[in-house]
């Protein structure tokens, strides 16, 4: 059988750790660091997502980071909610993302893991500016890259940063990590019939509209013909098992 082969080596590298991934963008939702606290950074959350990198950064995986900022401001809902000029307030949310990339840096390198904040917005103090080949070069050093400000305009989301950045700098995959284990038919915790799905392809996503990323970010994922998978960040040891291409979550492929 000509498959039989590729699935005793898909099976051996599972086994011994061995990443099928080389270069990978993590997208982490700023929610996500708020843990239960509702709002800001929860340390243990902090802690727990750095060491979760750093096992991954261990196996010799080049990682970059892209991370939002909805646990400290999201544009979208507060111009919406307040009636805040839309680009304002999506300025202030790059401006978040900021904070939590420095919080990000700082539990990683308390780690041991050498770590780098680029911006697409000018913060010189604190982050040095995006520049596509310093990243790459960052990346062959052995260094962790952290993605902040978006993409350094309003009216994009940090999904579509996640999918630009994957694009620019060659990455082989777009992990996203989410509160659930996977894409549904429809919300899992008000639906208790939905369906999870194992793999999609992207005009799967399209077409049924899918919550996975924004259409912009789905979009130039499949031109670059870059796999999204979308996972649960919170059990323990996920992060790495989608980089060594183990059946977490789900895949949304380019279908041949």
């Amino acid at each position: 059988m000509p498959g039989a082969a590729a699935m005793k080596a898909k099976s051996e590298r599972q086994a011994s750790g061995t990443p099928k991934y080389k270069r990978i963008v993590l997208k982490l939702s700023g929610e996500a660091l708020q843990g239960k606290l509702g709002f800001g950074i929860d340390p243990d959350i902090l802690d727990d997502f750095a060491r979760q990198i750093k096992e991954v950064h261990e196996l010799g995986v080049q990682v970059t980071v892209v991370v939002g900022g909805g646990n400290i401001f999201r544009g979208l809902t507060t111009s919406s909610a307040t009636g805040m000029e839309r680009a304002t307030a999506d300025y202030m949310g790059m401006l978040a993302t900021a904070i939590n990339g420095l919080a990000l840096q700082d539990a990683l390198e308390r780690q041991g893991v050498p770590t780098r904040v680029q911006t697409a917005i000018e913060i010189a103090k604190v982050a040095e500016p995006y520049i596509r080949r310093r990243a790459i070069r960052h990346l062959e050093k052995g260094r962790v890259v952290i993605f902040v400000g978006g993409i350094g305009n309003p009216f994009f989301t940090t999904d579509t940063t996640a999918a630009l950045r994957a694009m620019e700098i060659g990455a082989d995959v777009v992990l996203k990590a989410t509160n659930v284990d996977g894409i549904y038919t429809a919300d899992p915790a008000v639906d208790r019939q939905a369906k999870k799905y194992t793999v999609l392809s992207f005009a799967d996503v399209l077409k049924k509209g899918l919550k996975v990323m924004d259409a912009t970010a789905v979009n130039l994922c499949m031109d670059g013909r870059i796999p999204i998978i979308v996972f649960d960040l919170h059990r323990q040891g996920n992060i790495k098992r989608a980089v060594c291409g183990e059946p977490v979550g789900t895949q949304v492929i380019n279908r041949k």
